[in-house]
């Protein structure tokens, strides 16, 4: 099939059962109730052949005006080749709407991410597997209705925008656990059913001391249960976690893409630089 034979639309709910045809594929793990929320939290586009047959999609979650993500890109293998990654992620972009943007990318797709304005800001490590018993840590307790402000103020802090949506709906799917100091919050950790299991994250914590606690409190009341946890390869959890039986199964690579303005002024910095020292 050719490109030109292929649509591209605005993702809706009709297109969820081919996204998850297309991500088990890929071998993802994503459940249909997995793309229902990423959906709910997104705006995207869907590639459609002319049989009506989902063929490529891509997802990008709003965070405010703050920044955006950009996730679940996926091109059907008989697709690949003819430009359709390329044109999936030009309309990702013009979603974003200026906001600077965030995703996490296979080694495939860096090549195309780097063209398109993104750089590299780490790596990230992907762990998983059946968790071993653990003794519950002290200190730590269920969040309160009360906290919910609490979260948000210290999920913004910690990621540098507003994912007041997304800690919604992980506070409607799943449990968060919080560590606190007198009145204020000083750490949470969320789990939620994902795929095979379940998946811990996001995690807010200080230091990696307090963030494997933050795990472990949740990763005590299900022994033996399938678990996955990503990390950025900068945390120093990953033995730690391999230790525990989520073993380390693969990762992506953090890469983000700064509005055009941000990247201008770096580029005319760098020039200036440059001027003065040939100066």
């Amino acid at each position: 099939m050719q490109k030109s034979q292929i649509d591209i639309v605005a993702f809706g709910p009709e297109h969820i059962d081919g996204a998850v045809a297309l991500s088990r594929a890929e071998s993802w793990p994503h459940r249909r109730e997995d793309w229902v929320l990423a959906h709910a939290l997104s705006e995207g586009v869907a590639a459609m052949d002319a049989d009506g047959r989902v063929t490529g999609t891509t997802l990008v979650t709003p965070y405010g005006t703050d920044c955006a993500t950009i996730n679940m890109v996926i091109v059907d293998k008989s697709m690949r080749g003819l430009g359709l990654g390329r044109t999936l992620m030009e309309r990702a972009v013009a979603l974003a709407d200026g906001r600077p943007l965030r995703l996490v990318a296979t080694k495939e797709g860096l090549p195309l991410y780097e063209k398109l304005g993104f750089v590299t800001t780490g790596l990230i490590r992907q762990h998983q597997g059946e968790v071993r018993r653990l003794e519950r840590p002290e200190g730590i307790e269920e969040m309160q209705a009360g906290d919910l402000d609490a979260l948000k103020a210290l999920d913004r802090e910690a990621y540098g925008a507003d994912r007041s949506a997304l800690i919604d709906a992980l506070v409607e799917r799943g449990e968060i656990a919080v560590i606190r100091k007198g009145e204020t919050i000083e750490a949470w950790a969320a789990i939620r059913p994902f795929g095979r299991g379940e998946v811990i994250g996001p995690v807010i914590a200080p230091d990696a001391k307090t963030a494997c606690a933050l795990i472990a409190w949740h990763a005590s009341s299900r022994p033996g249960a399938f678990l996955r946890v990503d990390t950025g390869s900068e945390t120093g959890i990953a033995p730690w976690l391999t230790e525990i039986g989520l073993a380390h199964v693969g990762g992506g690579i953090a890469m983000r893409r700064p509005p055009k303005e941000d990247a201008e002024q770096a580029r005319r910095k760098v020039y200036a630089l440059a001027n003065q020292a040939l100066g």
